[in-house]
């Protein structure tokens, strides 16, 4: 990937809102030459979209925590997050190493909710769970420096 690129894509990163007129400023290049670019970015799958970032206190989704979840029965099939989507509390699901198999990542109303959700991911999925409840967050959601070489071609 080439450096002007790489510059488009720690700028979107840093703000997905960011005009044409103002990337073309920061990089240099015509405001054209620039939606060329972010087009084919998205083209190639490099920028797979924009979302908001919401304030999930201001929501009413003020707790977060990390829910670890283990088969009971390590013989059964690994359908884990197909047996999950339905519960929308669920932000995030990460397949991982180590003695659980999967890491989720919820956000909740309030300690009752949390309980209420073990329990519908305990009965769904057929799991034990091992939860960490978040106590703060100095900083999430922070744009990466992209400096090296990215995935080119028809599957990156």
């Amino acid at each position: 990937m080439e450096e002007i690129d790489r510059r488009i894509v720690t700028l979107l990163a840093r703000d997905g809102r960011m005009s044409f007129t103002d990337l073309a400023r920061e990089t240099g290049l015509s405001v054209s030459a620039v939606h060329q670019r972010v087009r084919r970015l998205e083209k190639r799958g490099v920028v797979r979209g924009y979302a908001a970032i919401i304030d999930h206190e201001a929501v009413g989704l003020p707790l977060t925590a990390f829910v670890s979840i283990k088969p009971i029965d390590p013989a059964a099939p690994d359908d884990a997050p197909e047996r999950l989507a339905h519960l929308t509390a669920i932000e995030a699901c990460h397949s991982v190493a180590g003695d659980e198999s999967y890491i989720l990542k919820v956000r909740v109303a309030s300690p009752t909710a949390l309980e209420d959700l073990l329990q519908q991911i305990r009965a769904s999925a057929n799991v034990s769970t091992r939860t960490t409840v978040v106590l703060s967050t100095p900083y999430e959601h922070r744009a990466p420096e992209v400096d090296g070489e990215l995935p080119s071609g028809p599957d990156a």
